[in-house]
């Protein structure tokens, strides 16, 4: 029997998948496919890294270790869900749910002082950030717009906010001492082991890492954030805010970009309260109060201050002085400052381009935007589109074209693979990373506070990346364009490998070029407005902004995007869409017990993965399973039996029901299997005789609170009757199995 891995996560793809994978597990088992969950949600990371402190009932095996080595073999078919990519923040409230119920977990040491907290720390800091996606992607991304999703929302188009060329909404980056102006980067002629090393002006050395083990072929790479620069730069656009009246913003990666954007977002909230940290910095930061944690954890950390109430009253008196800030949340007081992992630039600018430029006020009102960007890497893609709306209005997803991705990201490629390779400089010098035989490939003048990090960049996924570029070119008939910056240090190496790979592969009738990342979105967005398809070729980083930005435009949301991981070992890896607003979900069920999350990346991938079993292992009824389940979305879409936002209205649960109705009565029509027929004949007429019981069913359990035990931790009793509160589908479904 063939085996799906179904991974559990966090948040609302949780709790659909308490929904959904019953479903699943019964129409797969008609191809003989088992399938499987792996916990690899943040709670369940956290478990698995003290079992020596917990009782045997509570321990839990490392199912991510287990997960990254399946994914290096050609038997993997993984099934991913959006898992919490955690925050400092959110890490810690998690730990205090699990210490609440039971599990002996120490607290996070904040400032390690022994060995013993040292340990603790590292255990800790190896789940925070992005500490799942870089160990299962042993694949480069192919993501794309389904056309059954492109047509539906031809046909039935999301609001888009109209555009006016005096808009005031702009980027702010920067334009020296940031990442992409300091960087360098070399290839390396052979396999090597690298020290990263600080020499302090009294040549005073301090061994950053060591025994840093790379390939023959490799781009390393080594950069740094000036402290000093980015200071300057955040004051001169606190000031522009407040004079052009626009709102305030930030726009970091403080979750995946786990060392440097929470300290850049420090710098930001130092930069906007800069008055207060002057008068009261001392105090401040000898609570820990740095701000790397954002402004709510300063108001809960003043409590403990003896002037803890004037120091707050400081704070509130330059938030009505300053610069309007952009909010998350006006109703109740949450701003672009409050905490680092609401505010996430992939989801949070394209959402504002939507939305005519504008961000939410402190009054629940739209307005212009200043968006602060600070590392200049990638800001300008944003500020190209931004110039293009202003000068042609709003996009029309009716007749706009598609931008597709194909994304370097194996083997933890560039920015994404830095985390153990990125530090906060402790003292003024030179950072220099060297050979084995002692010779400085890479080295830095450095200030105390500077942010300093390398990259790798392994050979073999550069090389399967432009081998992927060729065929989706291919495939699809589109142009594809690499986005690349000829004037960054990495970007200019992997043009040159770039050009030397494509020579390996017949590119005769393919449009395949390379362009700097501003020019490439100038050239994308001009063609979408045309109705144009165009591939985008780019690093890791790029790979998730884009694939946020242009289905958001194009779609209404990126969780309707299909992705793919073809496994450089020749297993599937099958993501399932962003989780970027699965916060907000929960918070919904849990106040009126409706869950409004849309499954649709899950039923596009689950396709894709049973396909994956018919070209892998000839497994002729996933095939079937798999056709027919595009035709039930694709139904489902037209219906309109997607999730409605609203209490009272169809939500996660009955969009799962309706979902597992069209697919039955798809495979009960189908004449390539006869036996998958009969077996679906009698599952469709038992749905739809049940039909209208089950679908009342789950409206009327909408409208109350509900208990899931848990936020991180659910409780699995409670979880399961909230997600599944219809007997009567239930014993339809199981009795498949």
């Amino acid at each position: 029997m063939s085996k799906i891995i179904w991974t559990r996560t966090d948040e609302a793809p949780l709790l659909a998948t308490y929904s959904f994978k019953p479903i699943v597990e019964a129409f797969a088992s008609t191809a003989d496919i088992d399938v499987e969950t792996s916990d690899i949600s943040l709670a369940a990371r956290i478990i698995s890294q003290f079992p020596e402190r917990l009782r045997e009932d509570q321990k839990i095996d490392d199912a991510l270790s287990q997960l990254g080595a399946l994914a290096k073999t050609p038997e993997a078919n993984i099934i991913k869900l959006p898992n919490i990519s955690a925050s400092l923040v959110q890490l810690k409230k998690a730990i205090a749910e699990l210490q609440a119920d039971g599990y002996d977990l120490p607290e996070y040491p904040d400032s390690p002082a022994t060995p013993e907290e040292e340990e603790i720390a590292a255990r800790y800091d190896a789940i925070k950030g992005s500490a799942v996606n870089p160990v299962l992607r042993e694949g480069n991304s192919d993501r794309r717009a389904p056309q059954a999703v492109k047509n539906f929302v031809k046909k039935h188009p999301h609001r888009m906010g109209a555009w006016s060329a005096d808009s005031k909404t702009n980027v702010a980056t920067m334009d020296h001492g940031d990442f992409r102006h300091n960087e360098k980067s070399v290839v390396m002629p052979e396999a090597d082991t690298l020290t990263i090393k600080l020499t302090a002006a009294d040549g005073t050395e301090t061994i950053l890492l060591d025994g840093l083990d790379v390939l023959k072929g490799e781009v390393i790479d080594g950069t740094f954030m000036s402290a000093r620069a980015l200071d300057e730069f955040l004051a001169q656009q606190v000031k522009r805010a407040k004079e052009e009246g626009v709102l305030f913003s930030a726009h970091l990666k403080a979750t995946m970009m786990k060392v440097s954007d929470p300290i850049m977002f420090g710098h930001v909230v130092r930069a906007y309260f800069a008055d207060v940290f002057a008068k009261y910095g001392d105090e401040l930061l000898a609570a820990g109060l740095n701000g790397e944690n954002g402004l709510g954890a300063i108001y809960a950390g003043l409590d403990a201050l003896d002037n803890g109430a004037e120091i707050k009253a400081a704070f509130e008196a330059a938030l009505a002085a300053g610069p309007d800030l952009a909010m998350v949340n006006s109703a109740k007081g949450i701003t672009n400052l409050h905490v680092p992992s609401d505010v996430i630039i992939d989801a949070s600018m394209p959402a504002m381009i939507r939305t005519s430029g504008h961000m939410w006020n402190k009054n629940d009102e739209e307005q212009d935007t200043l968006a602060v960007i600070p590392d200049s890497s990638y800001a300008g893609v944003y500020q190209a589109v931004i110039e293009d709306c202003k000068a042609h209005g709003q996009f029309d997803p009716t007749t706009m074209g598609t931008v597709p991705n194909v994304g370097l990201m194996a083997q933890k490629a560039e920015e994404y693979g830095s985390h153990n390779k990125t530090f906060k400089i402790p003292a003024a010098g030179t950072v220099t990373v060297v050979n084995k035989a002692g010779e400085a490939l890479i080295s830095h003048e450095v200030e105390a506070g500077d942010i300093w990090r390398a990259c790798q960049t392994k050979d073999a996924p550069i090389q399967d990346w432009v081998k992927l570029a060729v065929t989706r070119s291919r495939i699809s008939g589109m142009p594809a364009i690499f986005w690349l910056d000829p004037t960054r240090g990495h970007d200019a190496q992997l043009i040159t490998l770039v050009k030397k790979y494509l020579g390996d592969h017949d590119t005769a009738g393919l449009d395949i070029t390379i362009a700097s990342p501003i020019e490439a979105t100038k050239t994308s967005v001009e063609r979408i407005r045309r109705g144009e398809d165009t591939i985008s070729v780019t690093g890791n980083v790029l790979r998730d902004y884009n694939t946020d930005l242009f289905p958001i435009l194009e779609l209404g949301t990126s969780a309707k995007m299909l992705s793919v991981v073809p496994l450089m070992a020749g297993g599937g890896l099958f993501e399932t869409g962003a989780g970027g607003s699965a916060p907000k979900h929960v918070q919904q069920v849990e106040e009126e017990n409706h869950l409004r999350w849309d499954s649709l990346g899950e039923f596009l991938a689950l396709a894709e993965s049973f396909r994956h079993e018919l070209h892998a292992h000839g497994n002729q009824k996933a095939g079937v399973l798999a056709a027919a389940l595009d035709k039930a979305t694709e139904k489902l879409l037209n219906e309109g039996k997607s999730p409605s936002r609203k209490v009272g209205e169809i939500d996660n649960r009955g969009s799962h029901f309706f979902l597992a109705t069209y697919w039955a009565e798809e495979l009960a029509q189908q004449t390539e299997d006869a036996a998958l027929s009969a077996t679906f004949q009698s599952l469709a007429q038992e749905l739809s005789s049940a039909a209208e019981e089950i679908a009342q069913g789950l409206l009327d359990v909408q409208g109350s609170p509900a208990d899931l035990g848990g936020y991180y931790w659910v409780d699995d009793a409670k979880t399961t009757q909230v997600m599944r509160p219809v007997a009567k589908f239930n014993a339809i479904i199981d009795g498949l199995k």
